[in-house]
């Protein structure tokens, strides 16, 4: 997936004093947490209200532009979609780097699941996040020492669901328009919903919001122009995701092939990204251009990238059709989704992913949902736009938008 295009990850950074206590307690390294902390603070301090930086002689016009068209979206994000606000995206922070954090993800050289970290009350994830690229590197070089497939890559944009109050990043701002509108709108669903240990429901869930979104804003504010574009980067990116979608299955069956020996399978596995790479030179023909994607495909691939992108991408067929029998009815499908995220996992997303099972789920809710209440779990979600559980700070980088450059990617064997 390009350098534009693969929107994932969450990265976990609790409220400083609880962590720290956590940490000195239970021994975990006192140094990451610290940088985590530093780094968020340091956000904090560059933050300014957006009316002031509006206000401001110094602020170019191109800025002011855009912090106009985010104000715009924040407010069609409230009044058309039912997302609740709680203050993020009123202040602007410049912060003089291209990218807000820096991700590690990892996975062992024949599979395909990522290596996850667990953090003291957010769960575990699949990376571990840095506000330092050359220390994020340095984790890397470490893990691929140790014989990993390993991808770094550099996030833009993230929630703290609800803890502090998410401002606009300069990391972001000078994206597309379109662009712009899907960040907030998929950070505003994971403030909406969170599922701890769920990567995939909960980035799933937020970029099919984030996509609707985008569509409705368009349909109702957008330009013609806006509205073609934004549908072709869509199909593109739906062409795309089918070519990740078969190597994964090729890769799958070769990682579980008992009959290849580790070189064979080694071989193996360089022919099936190679066949990745080839499929994407044909779209590009096609599309008589890479559309952004052709960085990506000419960077080195392995198990940690493919992982990476397709771990978040596994329920978006799922909430889309679940969005679909609720008419498109947002707030029907929102509670909906909070019904599904009460259950245990494996049932959960197995019936996700099951059409015959979606429907009868679904019918089960729909004849029961005035007897549960939409206040949430404790355990497993957040509120609609009620009350926030108590949770610590998660950092989520939003999908389908610039997420990630490549900067090292070890163990690669594409």
């Amino acid at each position: 997936m390009p350098r534009d295009r693969i929107g994932l990850v969450r990265h976990c950074i609790g409220f400083p004093a609880v962590l720290l206590a956590v940490c000195a307690l239970s021994g975990c390294a006192l140094p990451y947490y610290a940088q985590a902390i530093g780094g968020e603070a340091a956000i904090m301090r560059a933050e300014r209200p957006i009316t002031r930086v509006l206000a401001d002689p110094t602020t170019t016009p191109a800025l002011k532009d855009r912090l106009r068209y985010v104000l715009a979206v924040r407010r069609f994000a409230r009044e058309r979609l039912g997302l609740a606000l709680h203050g993020d995206y009123r202040a602007y922070a410049d912060l003089h780097r291209p990218y807000a954090v820096w991700n590690v993800f990892a996975a062992r050289p024949f599979r395909l699941t990522l290596k996850r970290w667990c953090f003291p009350f957010a769960g575990c994830v699949a990376y571990r996040g840095y506000f330092s690229r050359k220390a994020a590197t340095r984790y890397a070089r470490r893990l691929a020492r140790q014989g990993d497939d390993v991808f770094v890559g550099g996030v833009p944009a993230f929630a703290t669901l609800g803890y502090l109050r998410d401002p606009v990043l300069s990391t972001f701002i000078g994206y597309r328009r379109t662009e712009i509108a899907h960040i907030i709108f998929h950070e505003l669903a994971h403030d909406l919903l969170y599922v701890p240990n769920a990567t995939t429901f909960d980035e799933s869930f937020a970029d099919t919001v984030a996509a609707v979104g985008v569509k409705r804003f368009l349909r109702d504010e957008g330009t013609a122009s806006e509205r073609l574009a934004y549908q072709r980067r869509r199909v593109r990116h739906e062409e795309v995701l089918a070519l990740m979608r078969a190597c994964q299955s090729q890769l799958a069956r070769i990682y579980a092939d008992p009959a290849l020996s580790p070189s064979e399978r080694a071989q193996a596995k360089r022919a099936a990204f190679q066949a990745l790479r080839r499929g994407f030179l044909g779209l590009a023909r096609d599309w008589h251009g890479d559309d952004g994607y052709g960085a990506f495909f000419r960077g080195p691939l392995n198990n940690a990238v493919l992982g990476a992108y397709m771990s978040y991408e596994g329920l978006v067929p799922a909430f889309r059709r679940l969005l679909v029998l609720e008419n498109g009815d947002l707030p029907a499908f929102f509670r909906a989704v909070r019904w599904y995220a009460h259950l245990p996992a494996p049932l959960r997303d197995r019936e996700l992913k099951s059409r015959r099972g979606l429907v009868e789920r679904l019918s089960t809710f729909q004849q029961t949902k005035t007897r549960h209440t939409l206040q949430g779990s404790r355990r497993h979600a957040m509120g609609t736009q009620g009350s926030r559980l108590s949770r610590p700070i998660q950092h989520r980088s939003h999908d389908q938008t610039k997420s990630f450059e490549v900067f090292s990617i070890h163990g690669a064997n594409g």
